[in-house]
């Protein structure tokens, strides 16, 4: 019976000493999901509990880098089952009503980043689980976005913000913080075709002409015409909300043209960031940036060898939806560039 019991204790002692502690992104992930995930959906509590497009593409990002394949599924089916148009592409917003269904969409028009980042995601989850039908479901959306939202306009490859409302006559609207310059390079290498290579390119070439403009920052709408790029009459002429994700994109992918990062890596130089700044006037918000554009910059500042460490990633609970979103995102972003060496 003694020998009965002292193997029983030294079975569990092995058991529990055989679990890896949780990594450090993952721990990151079960703060995120406390705070902002609800039966398949990511919460905007910065924005009057919305869902969106969007966030649901972060959250199956971080899913499956958490390796947390249950969450990532009931993700997935939500955004699929809520959200996801006939086309292959998604409803962009969806505010809670008493249905709580797809009639709480309120506007069926499109983002492409959330296309795009929805897309990214299942590609991930097929690499992560060996699952072809995420491989096929992501294909699906890529197709889409490649028929929907890529156009020539001007000399360039464009992306669309969405399917209705950005091209006018003889000009159309960007936003550049749209283009996930390390998805562009993923969904190249899965469909071969050179199209994802080119628009990567020219978005490049697009922020190589706001570099050359005023402060040189990219505000987060964009008129594209025969005549260049102006903010001018364009949704919001900020470097705010929007563009403050392009640097961290830009770092995100292998390869980097570090003369796009150097004006961010200016502005950054105040004793105090704002969390905005008009591109056309320079004149600066009144409040401070937040934790997650302070981390996005800290980031970027060690990938260019301005800073010996990367910044702490842990999540406090002061940050809303988006600032806790970002966070994740760079902690993502660093991650990926190094098992990639």
């Amino acid at each position: 019976m003694k020998k009965l019991w002292w193997c029983l204790v030294l079975c569990t002692v092995m058991a529990g000493c055989s679990q890896k502690p949780p990594d450090a992104f993952s721990v990151h992930w079960e703060k995120y999901v406390s705070r902002f995930y609800a039966n398949g959906r990511i919460i905007d509590t910065g924005n009057n509990q919305v869902s969106h497009s969007e966030g649901q593409g972060y959250g199956m990002l971080f899913a499956v880098a958490a390796g947390d394949k249950p969450r990532f599924d009931a993700l997935w089916r939500w955004t699929q089952r809520t959200l996801q148009r006939r086309d292959g592409l998604f409803s962009w917003r969806f505010t809670p009503c008493e249905a709580n269904n797809r009639q709480c969409v309120d506007d069926d028009n499109n983002a492409s980043d959330g296309d795009i980042l929805i897309a990214w995601a299942l590609l991930r989850a097929s690499q992560a689980w060996d699952n072809t039908t995420y491989k096929q479901q992501a294909l699906t959306i890529i197709h889409a976005v490649q028929r929907k939202l890529i156009r020539q306009q001007y000399g360039y490859t464009v992306l669309l913000p969405g399917e209705q409302g950005f091209e006018k006559p003889h000009r159309v609207q960007l936003n550049l913080s749209y283009w996930l310059f390390p998805a562009f390079a993923d969904f190249q290498q899965l469909t071969g075709d050179s199209i994802w290579s080119q628009l990567l390119r020219d978005g490049e070439r697009l922020l190589a002409q706001t570099a050359s403009q005023g402060k040189g920052l990219a505000s987060d709408w964009l008129w594209l015409s025969e005549q260049g790029l102006s903010a001018r009459d364009s949704i919001s002429a900020h470097y705010g909300y929007n563009a403050c994700r392009i640097p961290l994109h830009l770092v995100w992918q292998k390869n980097t043209d570090a003369s796009l990062l150097s004006p961010y890596l200016t502005f950054w130089q105040q004793d105090k960031v704002p969390a905005t700044v008009d591109v056309i006037t320079g004149e600066p918000a009144d409040y401070a940036w937040s934790k997650g554009m302070q981390v996005v910059a800290e980031l970027v500042q060690f990938k260019a060898g301005q800073s010996a460490a990367p910044p702490s990633f842990a999540l406090g609970n002061e940050q809303d939806y988006f600032s806790a979103s970002l966070i994740l995102l760079s902690e993502l972003a660093l991650m990926d560039s190094r098992q990639d060496g």
